[in-house]
C-alpha cells in the first residue's frame, strides 16, 4: 500500500493518549485505523461506508 495521508478527527483532542480513529482516502477507497494500532487498516468503499453511517444514525447498527 502506498503512503497514506492519515487525518484525525478534531474531536480526538490533542492529548498523548493516542486513542482515536484516523482516516485516509484514495481513489474509490476509504481507509480507517486506530491510532494506537497503525498497522491494522480497514478498507472499504465510499458506498459501504455511507450505508454504515446511515445505519448508525438511524439506530439500526445493533450498537447499544
Amino acid at each position: 500500500m502506498t503512503e497514506l495521508a492519515w487525518q484525525k478527527s478534531t474531536f480526538s483532542g490533542g492529548g498523548t493518549s493516542g486513542e482515536c480513529i484516523e482516516v485516509a482516502g484514495t481513489t474509490g477507497r476509504i481507509h480507517l485505523r486506530e491510532s494506537d494500532r497503525p498497522s491494522e487498516v480497514l478498507t472499504t468503499t465510499p458506498a459501504h461506508w455511507a450505508a454504515f453511517l446511515r445505519a448508525i444514525k438511524a439506530g439500526e447498527a445493533g450498537l447499544s
